[in-house]
């Protein structure tokens, strides 16, 4: 039922984007295995009259269950075992200092210095750094049982007990991840071909876009140690390339206006499930007879996907990587270590991080704080970059903690010790993966109680930890607000302008190159899906920075139009050389001067304003040039106008 709230009481609108719960599915295997993993640890240790050291394993399992997020067997390798390695540093780290006063506070800053700055380099790495840092934390806040070596032991046994239940059916489902993501890419596809000429068209061409970034990473990340000798990799990356011409149709599709013919998505939805299933032979596809340069277009790339996807075998030394095949590990490593040691943003991030790990533990040193841990605990969730918005973290932690502390309130007051315990992670382990998705305040308030419950098994506090975890949580947040955001103006203007003035920038090198005869159809084709991928990047940065207050939030919704518009110059390129190789005629070179100077002032412009301001401007060409769309689509990016 729709609820009207009352004239002044209506919630402001990053409010409403903070608290809204994401629609996702629900993983299955996922939650059974964190269910498995927290509790079995638990009950060995119960039974061995050990319980200390099971709730050590399961804290292990429980950073497990965070960082299992992968599809691909092999990612899942990489995202679980290798942040567990960090973690064992962190906590042994941690414990060698615990009760040592300030060499404590310098010990845990330095780690998070660390953290902060590897932190930047990716997903694996952003994950690694979390744990490195959070089990600092624990091992310099909470006494740890047994030797020195016990913890850490314990703690990687129970994050590598959730990987060995991930890979159970690895042997009965080896490619089959990979194949699922080409074929959700063709099925997106799909989608954007049933959107041409329809106001979806923007969401689906977005959706597809990241679909095939995360196709392209996960085959090329695999093929840059398995190159030549995987028929499947070879065939299922010859699949993606296949598709990509289609995309690059379907801009000219959606500038003609009408929609498309449905028997189109439904041929495409037909190729999606011959790759699902790995089928070879005969597609069958009822495609309309082309009568124009944008259907011919369409046509012939369906054609030529059908013929891939069909085919059994595929020649590797026939087939590129269209956004290049990834260097050896060992090159990749030494890259992204010299990358973050000179990288300003890197070190940026490490202060920032370190600052406020370092107000903590300080702060905890001098004003008695039980359990205070907790604190640092706080700031490490809330500061990590690629998990949105500081502020709207903060605001989600704090709303989560009190939410998870309701449930802990009930379970450590009504549930008995021992063996109960056991059977209240299983209740409680499942609603991690579960919740992860909707939004991070409600993950807060899933992990808080599974937490507070293993601390109470190593430390027998009761419900006495329930009222210091708030004020925990509340200092945390405080902390991260003050010296992890508002005391940084990066955080609070629009911090994307230089990102987007550069992505403009590119587009007007892509409008340059994209009609020149010297220039390699593979080498054009990497330069598109590099812009589509920044822009991506772009939407998501800007996405988060509507969910702050005011002035971030107002800013971003002011340049938001912009970014739709760049995003619509870039398919008015990919449509006119679409219909340039299909028979229309190409432009002149005075033609493509004139866009590429207008999109070079208006980045010039982009990198140099706070506000957006309307600028005229002056592009004339022939009747009929097929540049006419990409001029119409320039004029009306320098003419948005900030609202302010």
């Amino acid at each position: 039922m729709h609820r009207e709230f009352p004239i002044g009481l209506t919630p402001p609108d990053w409010l409403v984007r903070n608290l809204r719960a994401q629609q996702t599915p629900v993983n299955r295997p996922a939650v059974a295995r964190a269910a498995i993993a927290m509790a079995l640890p638990l009950l060995i240790g119960l039974a061995a009259d050990q319980p200390a050291y099971g709730a050590l394993a399961s804290m292990g399992a429980l950073s497990g269950v965070i960082s299992d997020t992968a599809d691909a067997y092999r990612m899942r390798l990489l995202k679980i075992a290798i942040p567990q390695l960090f973690g064992a540093i962190g906590v042994t780290l941690g414990s060698l200092v615990q009760g040592h006063g300030w060499l404590a506070v310098a010990a845990v800053t330095a780690v998070a210095l660390a953290s902060g700055m590897i932190s930047t380099i990716g997903a694996v790495a952003s994950v690694s750094g979390l744990l490195l840092l959070l089990n600092c934390v624990i091992g310099a806040g909470l006494p740890l049982p047994g030797e020195w070596w016990l913890a850490p032991l314990l703690m990687t046994g129970g994050g590598l007990l959730v990987l060995l239940l991930a890979l159970l059916a690895w042997p009965l489902r080896s490619g089959v991840p990979e194949r699922a993501a080409v074929g959700g890419t063709y099925r997106q596809v799909a989608e954007l071909m049933a959107a041409c000429g329809r106001e979806e068209y923007d969401e689906a061409r977005h959706a597809v876009t990241q679909s095939l970034n995360q196709s392209y990473d996960l085959i090329l990340a695999r093929r840059a140690r398995h190159h030549g000798r995987s028929t499947e990799l070879t065939r299922l990356l010859a699949q993606l390339n296949a598709i990509t011409p289609v995309v690059e149709a379907a801009p000219a599709a959606h500038l003609g206006g009408s929609p498309m013919p449905p028997e189109i998505p439904a041929a495409v939805r037909h190729l999606a499930h011959a790759v699902e299933t790995g089928y070879t032979g005969p597609t069958g596809l009822q495609l309309p007879a082309p009568a124009s340069e944008t259907a011919r277009a369409v046509d012939h790339a369906l054609r030529h996907a059908a013929e891939v996807v069909a085919r059994p075998d595929v020649d590797p030394r026939g087939i590129d990587d269209r956004l290049g095949r990834p260097a050896a590990l060992g090159i990749r490593t030494a890259r992204a270590l010299r990358n973050v040691t000179l990288s300003a943003a890197s070190w940026r991030y490490g202060l920032r991080l370190a600052l406020c790990i370092g107000i903590a533990q300080a702060l905890v040193s001098i004003v008695p704080v039980p359990r205070s841990y907790w604190v640092a605990l706080t700031i490490t969730f809330v500061m990590k970059p690629d998990f949105g918005s500081v502020f709207s973290r903060a605001l989600l932690r704090a709303l989560g903690t009190v939410a998870g502390l309701l449930v802990a309130a009930a379970v450590l007051s009504q549930v008995p010790r021992g063996w109960w315990d056991v059977a209240v992670l299983l209740c409680l382990a499942p609603l991690i993966p579960l919740l992860t998705p909707r939004g991070y305040g409600y993950q807060t308030a899933a992990i808080t109680p599974v937490i507070l419950l293993l601390s109470d098994v190593l430390n027998h506090q009761g419900t006495a930890l329930l009222l210091p975890r708030l004020l925990d949580s509340l200092m945390g947040c405080g902390i991260a607000l003050v010296a992890g955001y508002l005391l940084w103006p990066e955080s609070w203007h629009t911090r994307v302008g230089d990102r987007l003035a550069d992505a403009v920038t590119d587009t007007a090198r892509y409008v340059e190159t994209a009609f020149g005869d010297d220039t390699e159809p593979a080498a054009r084709a990497r330069m598109r899906r590099r812009l589509y991928r920044d822009l991506s990047v772009i939407r998501t940065e800007f996405q988060r920075a509507l969910t702050e207050p005011p002035p971030t939030g107002r800013r971003a919704a002011a340049w938001w139009p912009l970014v739709v518009a760049v995003e619509r110059i870039v398919d008015a390129t990919t449509a006119a050389r679409v219909r340039v190789g299909h028979g229309a005629a190409p432009p002149s070179a005075a033609e493509i001067r004139q866009v590429a100077l207008q999109l070079g002032e208006l980045a010039e412009g982009v990198r140099e304003s706070e506000v957006l301001v309307e600028v005229r401007t002056d592009l004339t060409g022939p009747a009929g040039s097929v540049l006419e769309p990409l001029r119409q689509e320039v004029a009306a990016a320098r003419a948005i106008a900030s609202p302010h």
